[in-house]
Order: C-alpha cells, then structure tokens, then sequence
C-alpha cells in the first residue's frame, strides 16, 4: 500500500507519519511520485488556497478503493480550517466523509470518493451520485 503525502510543511505531525511509515514498512511518497496511491495524506491550513480543488487533485491520483485523510490544524492553532468548510469542500470534491481522529495539534478527517453505479451500469462519480437517478431513486 502506497500513502502519498501532500501539503507537508514543517508544522506536521511528524510522530503520525513515523506511525504510519512502520505500519508501512515503506517511506510515505511525495507530489513527484507518478503511481496510484491507496491514501492521500492532506495536510491544509487555512491560507493554502483552494481547498476542494485540492481535494479533486487528491482524487486524482487515488486506486479504485482508495481514500483521502485530510489533516487540519485545530481550533486553537493558527490557520484552522471550519469543519463547515472541509464538509463543503468534501462535497464539492465527491469526496463522502466518513469519519474524524483527534491528533495532538491536528485533526483528521477521512473521506471516500462517492461513487453509484446507476441501474443502466453507468458509473457515477462525485456530486452527480448525489443528484436524483433517472429511476427517481436518491443517491448517495
């Protein structure tokens, strides 16, 4: 399994990605790395730009089953990013978030692509899962 970490500075949680890279066995792979990977490790603060366009970036380069663990500084830190913002970001991305870890000064919310495969076998990706179906089913 490959994690390929984005937005790094030298504010990280050095410790996590130590944890992660035993888990591993392997060393966690930067923007230069040209492969799918299985997670996206985000790491964004506030005055980092547009946060769903990078949250697409990141969908960009995950395998089919895999997801993104976007990590923002606390309330209390500098440059904290809303919960209200990720979600919305998350959304517009088609990213679902399915759950959150509290790490010393970070927390981390994990998100999966929303995906549906419509009844005629088209697969849809994103926001558009969440649209209504041409069978008036709700998806997503």
């Amino acid at each position: 399994m490959m994690v390929q970490e984005l937005g790094w500075d030298d504010d990280v949680d050095e410790d996590l990605c130590r944890r992660i890279e035993d888990i591993l066995g392997d060393e966690l792979v930067d923007d230069t790395f040209g492969e799918r990977v299985a997670v996206v490790l985000l790491w964004w603060r506030s005055g980092d730009g547009d946060l769903a366009d990078e949250l697409i970036t990141a969908r960009t380069v995950l395998s089919g089953t895999g997801f993104v663990w976007l990590m923002t500084p606390k309330p209390a830190r500098p440059d904290h990013v809303d919960a209200a913002e990720v979600s919305e970001a998350a959304d517009l991305a088609g990213l679902h978030v399915t759950s959150r870890i509290d790490r010393r000064d970070w927390l981390g919310t994990e998100a999966h692509p929303v995906q549906l495969t419509h009844p005629t076998g088209t697969v849809v990706l994103g926001a558009a899962a969440r649209l209504v179906t041409g069978t008036g089913e709700l998806a997503g």
